[in-house]
Formats: C-alpha cells, structure tokens, sequence
C-alpha cells in the first residue's frame, strides 16, 4: 500500500525540478489558501465586492478572494492531496488546494473574475469552467483553447460572469486520469441581486467514483465503468455530513455530475421542485414536481422544497449499487445456500468464520468483522435504531424547529413524537 510519504514524493518530484514562479511573481498572486479537514464549513458572509447569501459545501469549503480593482482574485493550486472517504479509510487523489473536490468558488454575476491556477501536479493541466460563458481563449481545453500549464507554472483565467448559476470547473487535459483522481470543483454565480432567487440553506456537492481495491489508497485510473465507490464531494456514508436544516427555512440543493452514469437523486419525506439546470434557472411557470431527479452525466440540477416537516430523512441515489462501498464487489450471492455443515468443519480450523449472506446481505450493516486495512466498510452506519445498512452516495436531511439561522452544527437524532413510530403488532 502506498504510503502518504511515497505518495507525495511520487508526485511533487516533477514540479521540484520545474520552473517555479519568481518570488516577484509570487508577491503579485493573491493568497492560495488550503484547507485539510473534511468537516462541513459553515458559510461567512462575503467580507467585500457585492452582497449574496453564501452556498454551503457539503464536507468542503468557499474559497477566498481579493478584490484588485475591479476584479475578484482567486488562487487554485492543482495538487496532490490525500482526502478522508471516511473514518478509517483515507485516499490519495489530485486535487487543488488541498482537497477533492477543490474548494467552491463563489461570485455574483456580473462580476470580473481573475482567476489563478498554480501547477504543483507531476504533469501539465489546465482548468474547465463547465457551463460559464466566456472567450474561447479561457475555456481550458488544453492544446485547443490554450496552452498546457506545465508543472511548477502559474496561469491566469480572466472574464465577466454574464449569468448567474449553477456551475464546475475540472480539468481538459489527460482528463481521464486527472478526473479519475478527483480534480474537481464547485462554481456558484449568484444572481446581482441577492434578493432574487433567495435560498435559507443553500447546498452543493459533486458527484464522483472511484476504483480504490479494498486495502489500497490510489484509484485505478483505466476503470471505465466498474466504480466500486460512489461519492458525494468523495466522501462515504457513515463520512458524509448530514444537511441541516432549521424548519420554516426555503431550502436549495445543488449537485453535480463527473461520474460516469447518472444518479437518480431521492428525497425522503418532501416533495420539490426542479429550479435550476447547469443552463441557468428554470422560469417558475415550467418548474416540475419531484421527489427524485436524475442528474445525468455532466450535468448540474438545483431544486428547493420548503422545509416544513421535522425529522431525520433519508437523502440518497436511488441506484442501490451506489449506497454500497466496495466490500460489496465480487461477493457471490449464497441467498439460499445451507452451508451450516461446512462452516461446522471450518470452525474447527478457523474458530473466527462467520457464515454470511445465505439470507440475504443485511448482516454487513452490523458486523464487526476485521477488514484489510484502509478499506470502508460496505455498509456500515448506525442510525438511533441500529444499522442503516447504507453507504456510498446517502446521508441524512435534519429538519429542526429552534435552530439559529447560522447554526450547522449536527443536532443529534430527532426525538420522535410519541405514537409517530412505527411499531411491532403481536
């Protein structure tokens, strides 16, 4: 198994050997800020430029910005990061400023963006602004649109956001292993007046997968279709924060889509409505009702409920193979299958054999069985009732009455009324 050390070393050693920026240079480049931890922050108020209600990034960030005249400045820096899936398994990706998915970028239409990107990958890049409308020359399809960002080089994106939206940005250069690594980010461009589409709680996340073998840390990759791991901003259930919510608020959620096949997204509890597409907003008079919406691939959608009912609901891809990690490939199904007597024998050689999935596969939510090392569980997390026998692409929606209009913080499992749970009849 690669080690975090040989890791980095592997992949910084071409840009050791690179052309850096000059120390003036340097000077002249806005702050290129990391962030390490895995934990949802909550959003702050933009602290200059004009005024909109801040996303909140699921188990991710907003990246900073200086104002430089009449231009908003970022700084991305593509590199190699290591990203918590989740506790006990930890994944060596590409991504920029210390994380996969990169932090969300956050502006208002109309604004002049300047956008820097520093290359600290063992190989050239560039950056894709999917969806934005801009001049040929900043749309970062390498060797086309622009030249490649070699290694240890900074480049600079400039244009005006002509819209506001819903957005990404990712790499057009050895795509498939750049994006097969995690390079990826959110891009959200608010409305010039912030009183028009207003959201309470407003969250993103994109949507990626990756083949990581059970007791290994990098993906595979060539893996074309057979993902054995299927992420919300490459974090697993038990690892994904839960969305919360305070009752009463208008609620917005953004997804993205870089995987590989589309994701029927499922709401529980709540009805929405479609309110946004990566081409912009959705008039109000051909917005539709759902409670599942499929996100196809390359794809963005928004949409908003108003949350008026309390409770811990489920929030999931409807593809069941995608609310499973990766201890579920290549398990041959026993449904069925008595093979009481053969686990007798083995028993007597190996005393800790456990037979499994002669019944079915609910078992795997409640074992306790020893796992190679840096491996997630295949489905393994605990609601107040037990195992929920999910992970991968679910996490839990938290509508609470009280909560402070910036409070984020988990309010625990919700205290059922009672006589509103179900029950066993005799």
């Amino acid at each position: 198994m690669s080690s975090r050390r040989n890791f980095i070393k592997t992949s910084t050693a071409a840009v050791l050997g690179a052309a850096l920026v000059s120390k003036a240079g340097a000077a002249s480049l806005p702050e290129a800020p990391e962030e390490k931890s895995a934990t949802t922050k909550p959003p702050s108020l933009p602290p200059n430029g004009r005024p909109f209600h801040p996303v909140v990034t699921l188990n991710g960030w907003s990246l900073p910005w200086r104002m430089n005249g009449k231009w908003k400045e970022f700084h991305l820096t593509a590199e190699p990061v290591q990203r918590e899936l989740t506790p006990g398994s930890v994944a060596n990706l590409w991504g920029y400023n210390g994380q996969s998915p990169g932090p969300t970028i956050e502006c208002v239409a109309g604004d002049w963006v300047r956008i820097y990107v520093t290359n600290r990958l063992p190989e050239h890049t560039t950056v894709h602004w999917h969806g934005i409308l801009l001049p040929s020359g900043m749309d970062g399809v390498g060797g086309l649109s622009q030249p490649q960002i070699a290694p240890g080089k900074t480049f600079a994106y400039e244009f005006r956001m002509k819209k506001s939206g819903t957005f990404m940005y990712h790499p057009h250069a050895d795509e498939m292993v750049q994006m097969a690594m995690g390079m990826m980010g959110f891009l959200v461009v608010h409305p010039d007046n912030h009183r028009h589409h207003h959201a309470d709680r407003d969250f993103v996340f994109l949507m990626s997968a990756y083949d990581i073998e059970p007791g290994t840390m990098t993906p595979r990759v060539n893996t074309m279709l057979d993902f054995n791991l299927w992420t919300w901003n490459s974090r697993i259930f038990p690892g994904l924060d839960p969305l919360v919510i305070r009752q009463g608020d208008r609620v917005r959620i953004r997804a993205g889509n870089l995987t590989m096949t589309n994701h029927p997204l499922h709401l529980h509890g709540y009805d929405f409505e479609v309110t946004g597409t990566d081409g912009g907003w959705v008039p109000k008079a051909a917005r539709w009702p759902e409670v599942t919406v499929d996100v196809a691939i390359g794809q963005m959608r928004a949409f908003e409920f108003d949350a008026i009912y309390p409770g811990d609901w489920a929030f999931h891809c409807h593809k069941s193979h995608h609310t499973m990690n990766a201890m579920g490939h290549d398990v041959p199904t026993l449904i069925g299958v008595d093979h009481r007597k053969v686990a007798r024998r083995i028993n007597n050689l190996v005393p800790q054999y456990m037979v499994m999935g002669d019944k079915g596969m609910a078992d795997h939510g409640a074992m306790e069985m020893e796992l190679p090392e840096n491996t997630a569980p295949m489905m393994t997390g605990h609601g107040q009732f037990g195992p929920i026998e999910m992970g991968g692409m679910f996490t839990v929606v938290k509508v609470r009455e009280g909560l402070a209009k910036n409070d984020y913080s988990d309010p625990g499992w919700y205290q059922h009324p009672e006589g509103t749970v179900a029950y066993e009849v005799s």
